[in-house]
């Protein structure tokens, strides 16, 4: 990895806020900016967490659910534990059937929110990056319908490109309202955006 990324990464304003506050990773803000603005993660939820390494997301989640909410995160990557009783971790992929059922067995009621920011390995070639991240939301967006309930909330990364809005209309017919949300803590020259779902249609 080029040097230059680290200094930059070092000097960067959520590296090393995350740092000073505790947090695992950068994107913990991208999430609590997210929530900050539509609320769609409230005090005592129940949340699924895709693609949870190395945890931040995890951390913001149980911030914002209190004792009272349970968060679930699940990630190929081995999560180190968390000192809160109501988060649990699971090792495996999302799109493993096996996976999917250890989550709904995990959990203690249809959850209120899915999150995900499952991302795939990046091979430099946009196209394919584009397209598998696309295929990783769409797999999320699956096993949000399967695991939410009605007029839950669902919040996954997506890479823009010319499949995004495809997904997007996807999206759109789940949930009664549909936001694309680009945090202050996605860097500017990042492609990244997040699509946000409200309230779950009747299932």
């Amino acid at each position: 990895m080029p040097r230059s990324w680290g200094r930059e990464r070092k000097r960067d304003y959520y590296y090393r806020k995350a740092k000073e506050e505790k947090y695992r990773s950068r994107a913990t803000y991208k999430l609590l900016q997210a929530v900050k603005k539509y609320r769609f993660l409230r005090r005592g939820d129940v949340v699924v967490d895709l693609g949870a390494a190395p945890g931040g997301w995890l951390q913001a989640s149980r911030k914002i659910v209190g004792d009272e909410g349970f968060v679930l995160g699940i990630d190929l990557k081995l999560i180190m534990p968390l000192r809160a009783t109501n988060i649990q971790t699971i090792l495996g992929d999302v799109t493993d059937a096996e996976t999917q059922e250890r989550v709904e067995q995990f959990l203690p009621s249809l959850a209120d929110v899915v999150i995900s920011d499952v991302s795939p390995n990046v091979s430099g070639v946009w196209e394919v990056d584009h397209a598998r991240q696309i295929d990783l939301a769409c797999e999320s967006l699956k096993l949000a319908l399967r695991l939410l309930k009605t007029s839950g909330n669902f919040f996954v990364k997506v890479f823009q490109g010319d499949m995004f809005p495809n997904f997007v209309e996807e999206v759109g017919k789940h949930f009664t309202r549909v936001e694309i949300i680009k945090p202050k803590a996605s860097r500017a020259r990042s492609a990244e955006v997040f699509v946000l779902g409200i309230g779950l249609k009747n299932k």
